[in-house]
């Protein structure tokens, strides 16, 4: 895939796709053979109106949007009316309310990064109505064995849920409760948002992948939780409609481009970026490595229950077929491999990298960032071996909990996002993970991903099998067999395990509230 400009004729079509990521909105405009003819991108723009908060402001988004897809239309030298579809992917959970009537919003977007409602969090988890929850569900589980009630029995709130950063705006936003009893509220994602903004108002939707990744939703039942719902007293009438991940769900007002694109996905961000990387199949995994780690595990059409923290969610719905994926998020430090390759270890030093608390396997949301082992000869080529090493090791870590928790075969592994160009954590992955990693030559696959959804849903592609040969790589990491220090496939066993003590000398740090 690469970037042309000339040599197309004016009555081809093409394919635009817009990624709102969470420092960027992204828009590519793809042809036949996925390649890039023009591309455009902003900047989002973070506020910080307390320590904690995180919030975009919705008319700097829409404005951003308009910008990069008309530039990117501009850069290809093309027309609007040579836009066969468009397909949106978004960062997900980070959601706002407003008013059906007017689109009038009620307060900002409140970005999946935002802890306002970390003290909620531990409140829900310690209290007597979540113990009897889980006391109930596991009982229903030991009587069906049905695994969504064992799902249930685990449940644990975090400030990363949507679910309890909308229960804080109900609480504690006048305007947007009276909204609510009068009937003219609309919740919604930053997809659901620019459905209705791209149509005057017409949609209040959203796809099955952003939905999953509310913590609304039950990816069992395929629905919106009414037990969730009730638990935390939000109301159902103020969510979207869950359409297809591959749907028309409706077009763009010949107001805002000139002509009527039409709408045919709507993707949330690291499930698009699996499709891009066309990981249709179960036991493909994808590592985006960015702003955040994600892991995903295509688990095919069950969602995986977890007793160690990996979150089921639905990766795409296309028609009747439904692929459910198990994902874990971690935060990241990006660095330069040079400095890291110039020191031949980190001299005992290693980096915990818990800047919000720890996922799976270990669970701890009070677990603090830190540097441990540091002593005199320590230099800050070591401090950034460390933090490098961080991420190839809690890849390692994440890994085995997916093989052990999941039990299906690995059959293969992409990694994509801008933190995967760094070649020395790409190599130690593969060192430690034992399995050849591949890595694309274009790195935007959550566009890419939105871009093969669209135009399957219009015939642009005819089907998987198509876009898996317009699918290429940059570069293969295998893993280096022999090597001084190794044990049984694994690098330097005896620093792996010093670091997994590092770990748990961080857990519990913050033990005030």
């Amino acid at each position: 895939m690469g970037t042309q400009r000339n040599g197309f004729s004016k009555r081809e079509t093409f394919i635009l796709s817009v990624d709102v990521g969470t420092t960027s909105i992204r828009c590519h405009v793809y042809d036949k053979s996925a390649g890039i003819r023009g591309s455009c991108s902003a900047k989002v723009s973070l506020l910080y109106p307390q320590p904690g908060w995180v919030e975009i402001e919705p008319e700097d988004l829409w404005k951003g949007f308009l910008t990069v897809v008309k530039g990117a239309v501009q850069d290809a030298g093309l027309q609007m009316c040579q836009m066969e579809s468009l397909g949106i992917s978004t960062q997900r959970a980070t959601f706002m309310t407003w008013d059906r009537n007017t689109g009038k919003p009620f307060h900002n977007f409140i970005t999946w990064q935002d802890l306002r409602a970390a003290e909620l969090a531990r409140s829900w988890n310690e209290s007597c109505t979540m113990k009897t929850v889980h006391g109930v569900m596991k009982t229903l589980h030991f009587l069906t064995r049905q695994k969504r009630f064992l799902a249930a029995s685990l449940v644990v709130f975090t400030a990363q849920h949507a679910s309890l950063r909308l229960v804080w705006a109900l609480k504690n936003i006048p305007q947007l409760r009276q909204a609510v009893e009068d009937g003219s509220c609309y919740f919604g994602t930053i997809d659901t948002w620019l459905l209705y903004k791209l149509t005057k108002g017409l949609v209040h939707a959203t796809d099955y992948s952003n939905a999953s990744a509310t913590a609304i939703f039950d990816s069992y039942q395929m629905c919106w939780s009414g037990f969730i719902c009730s638990l935390l007293s939000i109301p159902l009438s103020i969510l979207p409609r869950v359409q297809n991940t591959s749907h028309k769900f409706g077009t763009c007002d010949p107001s805002i481009f000139g002509v009527p694109i039409p709408i045919m996905s709507v993707m949330a961000d690291q499930q698009a970026a699996m499709f891009g990387e066309c990981c249709f199949d179960i036991g493909d995994v994808k590592i985006t490595m960015g702003t955040g780690t994600f892991m995903d595990l295509n688990t095919g059409n069950k969602p995986h229950t977890s007793v160690a923290g990996l979150y089921p969610l639905v990766g795409w719905k296309i028609g009747a077929d439904v692929v459910y994926l198990a994902e874990e998020l971690f935060s990241d430090v990006r660095e330069t491999e040079a400095i890291a390759s110039s020191v031949e270890d980190s001299d005992g030093v290693y980096f915990v990298p818990s800047f919000s608390g720890l996922q799976a396997p270990l669970n701890d949301p009070k677990a603090c960032a830190s540097f441990m082992g540091l002593k005199p000869s320590t230099t800050k080529r070591h401090l950034v071996r460390a933090i490098l090493e961080s991420i190839a090791f809690r890849n390692k870590q994440l890994f085995e909990v997916m093989l052990r928790e999941t039990r299906i075969p690995i059959t293969k592994i992409r990694a994509d996002g801008g933190v995967c160009t760094n070649n020395f954590i790409m190599q130690l992955t593969a060192d430690l993970l034992g399995r050849k990693i591949e890595r694309p030559s274009h790195f935007d696959m959550s566009c890419l991903g939105a871009a093969f959804v669209a135009g399957l849903g219009t015939g642009y592609w005819r089907n998987q099998e198509e876009l898996k040969k317009l699918l290429s790589t940059d570069q293969h990491f295998l893993p280096r067999r022999s090597k001084a220090g190794w044990d049984k496939g694994c690098p330097y066993r005896g620093v792996l395990q010093s670091w997994e003590r590092a770990l748990q000398r961080s857990m519990h740090w913050y033990s005030q509230p």
